[in-house]
């Protein structure tokens, strides 16, 4: 470490030097690292800063590098606390001082708020087309079962008959919302820092915008310390991850129970469930429980990255370097989350006659024999009040309402005719003929938008 701690008169302590080393994690910065010290290279060579001869120079030592990283032939050495520092050690080793001229104009603190933004971006990019293959499997299995009736629940209880189309895609929605999120995250990720040196900018005539264009950003920071102490970006994906693994675990849920004995109204492949160590009779949906643990995990990083950055100053300090894990460990949480139940959605076995058993039973026709009496004039206050009684009827005679006679009706009101029996289930879903509704018409064009959403039309 003799190379950066010119100033001590002491070695660190090697439990000091352990601590604080993030070279165990921060390593997969590599490719993010050396691209942005290419680039910057360039621009040094570019601006007359070093000469062309230099930057080839740097560049095909980086380029090097990088082959040794990606061939498993680096050493990482975690003495040398970081991937910035392992890498331009190595630099300095294959082609002698003029390495060291690489970090002329920079600082660890852009460099590493640079590497940040390069990986949160390319995480963003990942994260949005793994949403797109699971909506993609969710169109699926709707349009699969586009016919198929299930009870919809209120507080778990049955409450009215719903396509089970329209219940998927109702997490197509809420994926979409997740998509705007991170692309929304996208736009303020997408801001190069690098200039702005350890705080206060550069005494050196750099080209800002010659280093966005290369790096491919949108954007140059139009403030040089907060630019090394911004971490916005990172929380917004956390925040972002956070209500989208919400989703997930509210699916997973739904997994579950529809896969138990007592609702039956799925089955789980077996490439997705595992078996129990003593009862050889167990399917488990380890998949979607896995899922609503990992939950708290992401909730758990969002949390992290948030205390850490709270009490802060301005500019960049060493807890910042705790970004790194709780970031990392997100991504590849959310993306092995996405990518399984891709896979999980779209090999699920929905059993139709066992959701069609269920919509019979519940009394999940109330609503409809309410809203019946007040197309007839009934208040709906007291439509309400004379269905309530009509179902603790029915209840009590151990009778659904499609096996009340007439007469039996009529002892509630005289309101109720004869095409009082007509009410089934296929006449209240096609009741529910509005925008958004469950009406079988609206679940086929609601089908047709999803697939022009991801087929990314207007």
């Amino acid at each position: 470490m003799s190379h950066i701690r010119g100033r001590f008169e002491k070695d660190a302590d090697k439990r000091a030097e352990s601590y604080t080393a993030s070279i165990r994690y921060d390593w997969c910065l590599y490719p993010h690292d050396i691209a942005g010290s290419i680039a910057h290279a360039r621009m040094l060579a570019r601006q007359g800063i070093i000469s062309k001869q230099d930057a080839d120079t740097i560049i095909g030592g980086l380029n090097s590098i990088k082959e040794e990283i990606e061939q498993g032939d680096f050493d990482f050495k975690p003495e040398l606390e970081d991937i910035h520092m392992n890498i331009e050690a190595r630099l300095i080793e294959k082609v002698g001082e003029v390495g060291g001229k690489l970090h002329t104009a920079r600082s660890r603190n852009d460099q590493v708020a640079l590497d940040m933004r390069l990986f949160a971006r390319e995480a963003i990019s990942q994260t949005v087309s793994a949403l797109h293959t699971l909506q993609q499997a969710l169109v699926t299995l709707a349009e699969s079962n586009v016919e198929v009736v299930i009870p919809g629940y209120t507080h778990l209880q049955r409450a009215q008959p719903v396509l089970l189309a329209h219940h998927l895609l109702a997490y197509f929605e809420m994926l979409e919302r997740d998509i705007e999120r991170f692309k929304c995250c996208r736009q303020r990720t997408d801001v190069l820092p690098l200039g702005s040196g350890a705080l206060a900018g550069v005494a050196h005539n750099i080209d800002r915008e010659f280093l966005a264009k290369e790096l491919g950003f949108d954007q140059v920071s139009r403030n040089s310390i907060d630019a090394v102490s911004d971490r916005d970006f990172l929380i917004e994906y956390q925040s972002a991850a956070s209500i989208c693994i919400m989703h997930l675990s509210r699916l997973a849920e739904e997994i579950v129970l529809w896969s138990s004995a007592e609702f039956d109204f799925i089955e789980v492949d077996d490439a997705y469930a595992t078996g129990s160590s003593i009862m050889p009779q167990k399917k488990n949906p380890d998949v979607a429980e896995l899922a609503r643990g990992k939950t708290g995990r992401i909730y758990g990083n969002l949390m992290s990255l948030l205390t850490m950055m709270k009490g802060i100053p301005l500019a960049y300090v060493r807890d910042m370097q705790e970004d790194k894990e709780a970031f990392f460990d997100t991504v590849d949480t959310l993306l092995a989350t996405l990518e399984v139940f891709a896979g999980m959605i779209s090999t699920l076995r929905v059993k139709p006659e066992n959701t069609g058993r269920a919509v019979q039973h519940g009394y999940l026709l109330a609503t409809d024999l309410a809203d019946y009496l007040v197309k007839k004039g009934e208040p709906f206050r007291s439509a309400h009040d004379i269905v309530a009684r009509l179902v603790s009827y029915a209840a009590r005679q151990e009778k659904a309402l499609n096996e009340l006679k007439l007469s039996e009706y009529r002892e509630f009101s005289p309101r109720f005719d004869e095409d009082v029996l007509a009410i089934t289930v296929e006449s209240s879903l096609a009741a529910r003929d509005n925008f958004g509704g469950t009406a079988p018409k609206r679940v086929e064009q609601a089908l047709t938008e999803a697939r022009k959403t991801l087929r990314g039309g207007p």
